[in-house]
Parts: C-alpha cells; sequence; structure tokens
C-alpha cells in the first residue's frame, strides 16, 4: 500500500493533496517547519494524517536537534511542537499526537532523542492503519446489501494515512459486494469531496454520483438513500461531532428523511476533556476559500465573508458511532469514554 504520508528514514514523502485530482504529486520535506505549512496550507488533510505528518515533523526536528550541544537538543524539539500546535485548531488527532511526542521528549535523554521520537512517530502511523483497517470492517457491517451510501467531505485512505474511515467502510463493503453506489457532496468551498472522494471511489472502482451540496435533500427526498456516513476531526464526550462544514445539516437532513446517519472514526478522534460540542474550537479559513475559485475570483469585492472550516453535529442525530474497536452507539458519554479510556492505557 502506498501511504499519503510516509516516513522515509530522514525525510517526510508527503502526497499533495491539493494538487489532486489533476496532479498526483509526492513531496519529499526534511523540516519540522515544512510539515507545518502542508499542515496548514491543506496540502495534507483528514485529522489522522494530521496527526500522523505532525509526528513526523516532531521526528524531523529530532534529527536536526542531533546536530546541536544536547542542552539545545530539547528546547529545539519544543519549538518544533509548538510550531505545528499553530497549524489547525479542531483536529484533536494533531493535539494527541503531539502530546505523545511531547512525553516521550521528556522521558529520553538527550542522546536518545532522535531515535525515540522516531519510534513513536511510526508507533502512532501503525496505530492509525491498523484503527483504519478496523473502522473499515465495522463501518461495512453498518451498511445493508443493495446500498446507496451518502458521504460528505473525504474521510479514505488519504485523509487517514491509511485505509479510511467512513470510506474505507463504504469501500470494504462495496468489497463484499454490498454497496450499489456512493453520493459524495463537492464539499464547498475546497471540493474535498468533488476532488479527492470521487477520485478516490473511481481509482476503487465504486460506483459514484456526484453532487452539490444543495441537492443533499433533494437527493434524499427523491432517491432511495439507504444511510449517510462521514468521519470526523473531533468527537466530544457526549458524542457532539465536529466535521467539515456542512455534516451538520446533512445529519438533520438525515434524521427528518430517517435515514441512520453514522460516523466512522478512530478513538485518537474522541476528546473526553471537551464535554459538548459547544467546546471545540472551530477553524475560521481565508475569505479567498469563498470569494475565488482556482486562483479567479468569483464574488464582488466588498461583502463580509464567513468561512468556517468545520460545524459540529448534535449527537441525537447520530445512529452510531464506528471506532476500531466497536460500534458505539446512545449514550455516547458511556460508549465513548470506554473506548477512548482503554485506548488511552495502550499509550494514547
Amino acid at each position: 500500500m502506498t501511504y499519503s504520508v510516509e516516513w522515509r528514514g530522514d525525510r517526510v514523502r508527503m502526497l499533495d493533496q491539493s494538487k489532486l485530482p489533476q496532479e498526483e504529486r509526492y513531496d519529499e520535506l526534511t523540516e519540522s517547519d515544512d510539515v507545518a505549512a502542508a499542515i496548514r496550507d491543506m496540502r495534507v488533510r483528514g485529522a489522522p494524517a494530521i496527526g500522523v505528518a505532525a509526528a513526523y515533523g516532531v521526528a524531523l526536528a529530532a534529527l536536526h536537534a542531533d546536530r546541536l550541544g544536547p542542552s539545545l537538543r530539547a528546547p529545539h524539539i519544543e519549538m518544533a511542537i509548538a510550531t505545528l500546535a499553530q497549524t489547525r485548531p479542531t483536529a484533536v488527532n494533531l493535539f494527541a499526537a503531539l502530546e505523545r511526542m511531547r512525553a516521550v521528549l521528556r522521558q529520553s535523554s538527550p542522546a536518545d532523542l532522535s531515535r525515540a521520537l522516531t519510534e513513536e512517530a511510526l508507533r502512532i502511523h501503525r496505530e492509525e492503519i491498523d484503527a483504519s483497517a478496523a473502522i473499515s470492517t465495522y463501518g461495512a457491517s453498518l451498511i445493508p446489501p443493495n446500498a446507496t451510501v451518502l458521504t460528505h467531505c473525504n474521510a479514505g485512505m488519504i485523509a487517514t494515512a491509511a485505509h479510511g474511515t467512513a470510506l474505507g467502510a463504504i469501500v470494504e463493503a462495496h468489497r463484499q459486494g454490498k454497496v450499489t453506489r456512493v453520493i459524495a457532496t463537492e464539499t464547498r468551498p475546497l471540493l474535498q469531496g468533488a476532488r479527492l472522494t470521487i477520485w478516490e471511489l473511481v481509482n476503487a472502482g465504486v460506483p459514484a454520483t456526484l453532487i452539490t451540496d444543495s441537492m443533499v435533500c433533494h437527493v434524499m427526498q427523491t432517491m432511495h438513500v439507504d444511510c449517510v456516513i462521514v468521519g470526523a476531526d473531533r468527537i466530544a464526550a457526549n458524542g457532539d461531532v465536529a466535521n467539515k462544514i456542512g455534516t451538520c445539516g446533512i445529519a438533520m437532513l438525515a434524521r427528518a428523511h430517517h435515514i441512520p446517519f453514522y460516523v466512522a472514526a478512530p478513538t485518537s478522534t474522541v476528546d473526553l476533556s471537551v464535554r459538548t460540542g459547544a467546546g471545540i474550537t472551530i477553524e475560521q479559513r481565508s475569505p479567498d476559500e469563498v470569494t475565488s475559485f482556482a486562483g479567479r475570483r468569483v464574488a464582488t469585492a466588498g461583502p463580509d465573508v464567513l468561512n468556517p472550516a468545520f460545524d459540529v453535529t448534535p449527537h441525537r442525530c447520530v445512529a452510531a458511532i464506528v471506532t476500531e474497536r466497536g460500534i458505539i452507539t446512545a449514550p455516547y458519554i458511556r460508549g465513548l469514554k470506554e473506548c477512548a479510556g482503554h485506548a488511552g492505557e495502550g499509550g494514547k
């Protein structure tokens, strides 16, 4: 398997998602600051992939720190961690990965930092690979035979640095012969659904239909949609889910049309420190993403622009949350605590 983020000994090989689908380009990054820029600019995106990339960014900083005196190595790495933490505020995987790297940093001797931090980054990646494989299997079990499935944004292999979460479940269900069609939203304003999800589905041989975000209600009214499945960037302790902007509206439409709405995400996305979705920080991105398209302005100059990258879906709209440790249903407070708490014992 070719991963969207991969460690190459002294560098990080990374798929530039901003170039898809026109160009499948892989960059090799040797500086922690370059990894931070790639996360900030969404050349790498998807909560699990961001966490893996950030861990490798710390490993790069540790390699460079080997050239410094022993007393300067830890501060150099701490600066890299701080820079990486400032890239994107919503996806909790970023901060979970950085906290794990910081814990190893504090426990290791100066002479052992690069080896220990590289091993921890590789461990984080392996755990995400295993988690997405399990999520794909569990998620596929929720999809009925001859299903039409709707998904929003991109939660596939390139967003998770492995198999995928929501899209992994869909692809696995198609492999089992259960999926007849996937309806994917375009996902404005950066078109992750049109550019990335459709690209992955076509490459996997899954029949796909692309729609604009504003068509979801019409599709649910006029077509038979068996279920909706999406990924997540942060899940609060009560089961509220932060995901790509537009997700909440789709969840509410699914509830109104009696269509089950599933969320697929690893336990690294669960944040028990946040009681409800109201406590999740929502990233605000550049107005240019809304007012321009492909580098060309499409809106008249002058208006104020809102561009939140995520919204929060209330837990009451979620039929189940699929993790690598199983399928969780309401009450989510208990199930998520048991699931994420158990995961934490393994090193999270």
